[in-house]
């Protein structure tokens, strides 16, 4: 039986199985007005994607897509942890690297010069806590860009994969994930993949490899549903026109630059990027004066047609002479340069050079209470205690660029390098220390997150920071010419641009830590994608031993600028004791000392300060607070109060234990009073604690 909504329209629904759960589309139940919307639901995650796409062309020399993604508190039965905001405003960090997530699969499946405006939101209205919304959101944006009838080339589906007791498994709980050993999302076509992503714990290539191979045959039932939508509202088709550059102005550019390319550019950069500009202002010198006062309207057009001219030719010689744009070999990596300890206050530093891209790193050290708090829709009062954060103004790459905060570019390459790095970091037990960790990017000319995860590297080492394995990564490219690949290493920008696709690595010698890959053919099969990263192994070996040359291993001493923290493990039944009623005793414990004290809630105490004496003197303070009675040890007591039997004697902060007038002495003691007096310091034996805790005491084995 079907259902109409109030205006009339009946609401349709489609479902199918995937992973072992129903997956339901749903249309004309919420968003009247949208172009086209679109309510997911999978067991108890519902989410509800909209597409609005404008009814012009926008005079943009780009296509003006943006896909958002929506955490509401509510769908988690949750209200925002701040104390002074508890609407939801700004996106998290969080949800912006989602919305990437969900961005970079379906930004290629549009023509290349279409311009109209379009707008997907994902909204989250409801999550089950037992596996992550994202993949769902990824399908209702998919499901109803699918509607709109534009000339999108999807549907698109993924899965976020994780390996559990060596199998593959998708939509994992949060005990599952933390028992994984791979966080890998995988996202594509019916056809191939477009995107991948994933953290992982030093897991082979050929892990990955299947992974993928699994992601994409398990995916298949999303875009299979998608398509059975499709075809039951039957959208019209979007009247549209691609802005693209004119035949005959791009056979003209094509005319003039012949003979200019080629092995006449094939120059190291920067070199090269100065003889591409000279010549494009040359070109547009002379084309300005052919075509006359014209030349100002067309000169856009004219400016892309040599772009293309250019890209066309860097394809030509990869494919045609294996010769890449700067002269190098298909695996070749760039010229490397390091050095660590550049700055003299900070707590760590170093510069990583590869070709004309180049990252400063600085890493601070600080008590664990710096952790960055996590609130969002997901995570229960979560932390993080490692951060890495990437900057990159308009002069890395020869722009005049107003400063303003990071961008969704820098808030993903940041993330990233901060993956790669995680799975090698020491315990908070081992080091207890929360880690900021900034790259800012000097010059860009490709590649820059893996070069942000290389400087993050040495100059964690610089500081000190007792890493498992060093890390190290690589871009990988790819050009495709008919069914041959093109498989190059740590690709440079000329590259990038003219080329099929951008795949980055990193792990160490032992195995692969994070992987980020972008498509802009639509699919690619995974035996490809097998090969891109086989082929990354020995460009990634190559980077580390060059980074290990510059420092060998962390150092085993920090910075006299950085904090000393010291650790204690206790009961954590004690930490109540430690803290004191209304924090009294943790407060007298910090002003005498000078010491910062940060309390976990498994009994780890992290002391902090700058001088080690007071430091020394809190850990003992809290030690004396919290210490377990140990059979067999002999404490300094007093004696608290008197019994015939015997008398009780305070040997730890709130811990009292009895001696026996059996135990007082050798001899026979006919009163207690005789040998004892409340109020007495002496010393004990602890000789037993019996099943109730009740200790037993000894005078005379002392």
């Amino acid at each position: 039986m079907s259902t109409i909504n109030p205006h009339g329209k009946e609401i349709i629904s489609v479902s199918t199985q995937l992973a072992g759960k129903t997956l339901t589309l749903e249309v004309n139940r919420l968003g009247f007005r949208t172009t086209a919307s679109v309510l997911v639901r999978y067991g108890d995650t519902v989410v509800l994607g909209t597409a609005m796409v404008g009814s012009r062309p926008v005079v943009l020399d780009y296509f003006p897509l943006s896909i958002d993604y929506e955490e509401k508190f509510y769908a988690a039965g949750k209200i925002s942890g701040s104390r002074f905001i508890k609407r939801e405003g700004r996106p998290s960090d969080e949800a912006i690297l989602i919305g990437r997530l969900i961005d970079r699969p379906i930004r290629p499946l549009f023509p290349k010069g279409y311009r109209q405006e379009v707008q997907v939101v994902a909204s989250v209205l409801s999550m089950d806590p037992n596996f992550r919304p994202d993949m769902i959101a990824m399908i209702a944006s998919s499901a109803a860009l699918s509607l709109t009838g534009t000339p999108f080339d999807g549907p698109v589906a993924g899965l976020r994969v994780g390996r559990v007791d060596g199998e593959f498994k998708a939509f994992l709980s949060p005990e599952e994930r933390d028992a994984s050993d791979l966080d890998l999302v995988v996202a594509g076509i019916e056809s191939g993949i477009t995107m991948v992503e994933a953290g992982a714990d030093e897991v082979s290539e050929e892990v990955i490899a299947d992974a993928l191979a699994w992601a994409f045959e398990q995916y298949q039932p999303a875009i299979a549903l998608q398509k059975e939508l499709v075809e039951k509202i039957q959208p019209a088709t979007q009247e549209y026109e691609l802005v693209l550059p004119n035949e005959a102005i791009q056979t003209a550019v094509d005319s003039w630059v012949d003979g200019k390319l080629g092995s006449a550019l094939h120059h190291p950069y920067p070199e090269r990027n100065e003889m591409v500009n000279e010549l494009r202002w040359a070109f547009h010198a002379e084309f300005g004066e052919k075509v006359g006062e014209d030349y100002a309207a067309l000169r856009d057009e004219y400016d892309e047609a040599f772009t293309m001219a250019l890209h066309k030719d860097v394809r030509n010689g990869i494919v045609e002479s294996g010769t890449r744009p700067d002269g190098r070999k298909l695996d070749e990596i760039r010229q490397l340069s390091s050095e660590v300890g550049v700055l003299p206050r900070t707590h760590g530093s170093s510069i990583f050079t590869r070709g004309v891209t180049q990252a400063l790193n600085i890493v601070t050290l600080a008590p664990l209470s710096y952790a960055q708090m996590i609130d969002t829709m997901e995570v229960d009062d979560g932390e993080r205690r490692y951060m890495h954060h990437y900057n990159a103004p308009g002069y890395t790459v020869g722009e005049v660029r107003r400063l303003g905060g990071a961008g969704r570019r820098e808030i993903g390459h940041g993330y990233l390098a901060e993956r790669a790095v995680l799975p090698m970091l020491p315990s908070e037990e081992d080091f207890p220390y929360a880690i900021r960790s900034v790259t800012e990017i000097m010059s860009q000319n490709g590649s820059t997150s893996m070069a942000a995860t290389c400087s993050s590297i040495l100059a964690l080492m610089d500081a000190g920071v007792p890493l498992k394995r060093p890390v190290s990564g690589i871009a990988m490219g790819l050009m495709i010419n008919g069914d041959t690949p093109y498989v190059m290493s740590d690709i440079a920008d000329a590259e990038d641009f003219a080329g099929d696709m951008d795949f980055k690595v990193t792990g160490t010698s032992e195995g692969i830590t994070a992987i980020q890959m972008d498509m802009k053919v639509h699919g690619l099969p995974v035996a490809v994608l097998r090969e891109a990263l086989e082929k990354s192994k020995p460009g990634r070996a190559h980077i580390l031993a060059h980074m290990l040359t510059t420092l060998a291993a962390p150092r085993t001493h920090m910075s006299e600028f950085a904090p000393r923290i010291e650790k204690v493990k206790i009961n954590p039944d004690k930490i109540g004791a430690v803290i004191g009623k209304g924090g009294e005793v943790i407060n007298k414990i910090t002003a005498e000392t000078g010491a910062m004290i940060d309390i976990k809630e498994d009994g780890l105490i992290t002391v902090a300060g700058k001088d080690a004496r007071g430091i020394e003197k809190a850990i003992e303070w809290i030690k004396g607070l919290t210490e377990e009675p140990e059979v067999g040890r002999i404490y300094e007591g007093k004696v608290v109060s008197i019994k015939d039997f015997g008398a009780f004697i305070n040997i730890l902060p709130g811990i009292d234990g009895m001696v026996h007038i059996s135990q007082l002495s050798d001899e026979r003691v006919e009163q207690v009073s005789d040998v004892l007096s409340e109020g007495q310091i002496l010393n004990v034996k602890l000789t037993g604690i019996d099943e109730r805790g009740r200790l037993s005491l000894s005078l005379k084995d002392v």
